[in-house]
């Protein structure tokens, strides 16, 4: 939401300034409903998600073994991941048929975001463990991040603010369509 500091009665004195506010953010910044704990019953997000409908889990597709989802925070718009279904938490613990799953996802989350969106190039990895950067290292999954020239502006760089043009139940419903 874009205001202006004039439309903020008591906020201070004008400046001329527009705000971008993004609460819904903050969740995130505060970790709600983050695991606390390394197993499958600490509340981890991705062992629930296949449990919950397409739409309500925000998933893309379903695998045998390993399946699709919008992040809920996403770098760019049409962030996905690739999880597992079975809790594991390093990369050498994957069995055969989820390594290959896990690639062939990946594979067809590209395709998808290229021809769902233009995409013009990707970011795609995992962080293993905390001290990688993983936000919840307790359950493996594979990030493919859609990337478009000029989609590092001012906003993400000096606001630390995203700019997301489609709601993620639009995106999902899109890229749903797309992947089939």
């Amino acid at each position: 939401m874009l205001l202006d500091m004039h439309d903020q009665a008591g906020a201070g004195e004008p400046d001329n300034f527009q705000r971008l506010w993004t609460p819904h953010r903050m969740a995130y910044i505060k970790g709600e409903n983050k695991p606390t704990g390394s197993g499958p019953e600490d509340g981890c997000p991705f062992d629930a998600i296949p449990k919950m409908s397409d739409e309500d889990g925000l998933v893309v597709a379903r695998g045998e073994v390993v399946y699709a989802v919008l992040n809920l925070y996403p770098y760019n718009s049409g962030h996905l991941m690739v999880v597992p279904y079975r809790h594991v938490s390093d990369y050498d613990e994957l069995d055969g048929a989820e390594l290959c799953e896990l690639g062939e996802f990946t594979q067809r989350s590209v395709r998808a975001l290229r021809a769902a969106s233009g995409a013009q190039g990707f970011n795609v990895g995992m962080n293993l463990g905390h001290v990688a950067g993983a936000g919840i290292a307790a359950h493996l999954h594979q990030h493919i991040v859609p990337r478009w020239g000029g989609d590092t502006n001012f906003m993400p760089v000096v606001a630390q603010t995203k700019v997301l043009p489609q709601l993620l139940r639009d995106t999902r419903q899109l890229l749903a369509d797309t992947w089939r």
